[in-house]
């Protein structure tokens, strides 16, 4: 039985897509290393707190203050400004301070992350590549965040140009298809149709598809076809449909 199922390998993270949009998020610092994870939780659309004294913040954090993109607190750290949060990022030189935060954290079951203190981390920040709605996070689980960059950049560079541009059309039809196909029971088939769509176009195919492309192609939905671009932009594709969904 061995090799038949993946082998088990200890002492990694599980890596998520942590959903934050609209969550509470208390950022404790305002130098460099807050400024990234500033960045970070805005671009999840997160609701974010930044609490540090006016003279302890860098241009980058002191710009976001000024444009309103985050509330601002002008004073230290105190336990009061953990009420209502849904996650922590501490990011202070004062090892101890950190870790009583931590602790308070811990006390109050809030996720937090400790700069640069690995056991006092609930998760950790990798490298991350953006490509619109692309996300790819290295991470080597505390261990060397600058390979993690290096790392980064190296897939990254070897990533099509056109990849985040391809994934956004992706998204819009399979929205369509939801619409079209709601059903809960459709599900299995929705899924398996998309991946076909996904294999069968290259990924130029799919920066290329335009609204009538994709009401085009999800007349193949119910037959289970997927004809190329270029058939359906010369009528070459097969007209295969029952009245199903409204089409006649």
């Amino acid at each position: 039985m061995k090799g038949q199922y993946p082998e088990i390998q200890g002492g990694g993270s599980l890596i998520l897509a942590w959903q934050v949009k609209n969550k509470n998020v208390l950022v404790i610092g305002g130098g460099d290393v807050a400024a990234g994870r500033i960045v970070n939780v805005l671009n999840a659309d997160a609701k974010v707190t930044v609490v540090s004294p006016r003279e302890g913040l860098n241009d980058e954090v002191a710009f976001r203050i000024d444009q309103k993109q985050v509330n601002y607190i002008d004073r230290k750290f105190e336990p009061s400004d953990l009420d209502g949060v849904d996650m922590v990022l501490a990011a202070v030189d004062d090892p101890d301070a950190s870790t009583q935060i931590y602790k308070l954290c811990q006390e109050r079951r809030i996720p937090a992350n400790i700069a640069d203190v690995p056991p006092e981390c609930d998760f950790y920040f990798g490298s991350v590549h953006r490509d619109g709605p692309l996300q790819i996070m290295v991470s080597t689980n505390g261990n060397g965040p600058k390979l993690a960059n290096i790392v980064r950049k190296k897939i990254a560079a070897g990533l099509p140009e056109n990849i985040g541009a391809a994934i956004q059309k992706v998204g819009a039809l399979r929205r369509k298809l939801r619409k079209i196909a709601p059903a809960p029971e459709e599900g299995p088939k929705r899924m398996q149709w998309m991946s076909k769509v996904c294999e069968t176009w290259s990924l130029e195919d799919l920066c290329e598809m335009d609204e009538d492309d994709m009401e085009a192609l999800l007349r193949y939905y119910k037959p289970g076809k997927i004809p190329r671009l270029q058939e359906l932009h010369t009528g070459e594709a097969a007209t295969v449909f029952d009245g199903s969904f409204g089409w006649m």
